[in-house]
């Protein structure tokens, strides 16, 4: 395994502190200083790895809807079937609110509410993301209808739409009012969806 370099790990350093705090306080809430505050570096030593602002926040969103991604794609690869493989997806977020895997909750929500208008490079990347888990869910039910586990007429594109929009919904409401039943009756139509379309 190659070694990184000091750069490299300080890079890295600003990137990791950086996403807390965007994803806490939102682009236009984090300043240069937090980052300075967070990472114990100048200004200077920040602005030796990066342009700008705007370049620590995508990298830092890019990281932290990484990581999400990555524990989510773990916890579904290791299922066999293609219900168990949507359900456990569905019950990844079960405490998503009450113990996010980033601090500050959903990176993906967070980033595309205050991006919508107002940043087309973050937007972008959010886009990005949300495809990512719209081929996903649709590619296990597409995998799920050839083995013969769901009807052949459960429609893999409109899930998919559906679930991502439905989770990110329920992620919102529950934020706002501080109470993941919200989200956790989305879960609940959800599997109830899966359900529906099962070959018993």
């Amino acid at each position: 395994m190659q070694a990184t370099s000091k750069s490299e790990r300080t890079r890295q350093l600003i990137v990791e502190k950086s996403a807390h705090l965007f994803n806490s306080k939102g682009f236009a809430g984090t300043s240069m200083q937090d980052i300075m505050q967070a990472t114990g570096l100048t200004k200077g030593g920040i602005y030796g790895h990066f342009q700008s602002k705007e370049e620590i926040a995508l990298e830092a969103f890019e990281h932290a809807s990484g990581h999400v991604i990555r524990l989510l794609g773990e916890k579904v690869a290791a299922q066999e079937s293609a219900v168990d493989k949507l359900n456990t997806l569905i019950s990844f977020y079960r405490n998503y609110v009450t113990t996010p895997p980033i601090v500050g909750g959903c990176p993906v929500l967070n980033t595309a509410v205050e991006a919508d208008d107002t940043n087309p490079l973050l937007r972008a990347s959010v886009v990005k993301v949300l495809n990512k888990l719209h081929k996903s869910i649709a590619n296990i039910v597409k995998l799920g209808i050839a083995a013969g586990e769901f009807k052949a007429t459960f429609n893999a594109e409109r899930f998919s739409v559906l679930m991502v929009s439905m989770i990110e919904g329920g992620v919102m409401v529950s934020c706002a009012y501080g109470d993941a039943k919200y989200l956790n009756t989305v879960l609940d139509q959800l599997q109830a969806m899966v359900e529906q379309e099962r070959i018993l």
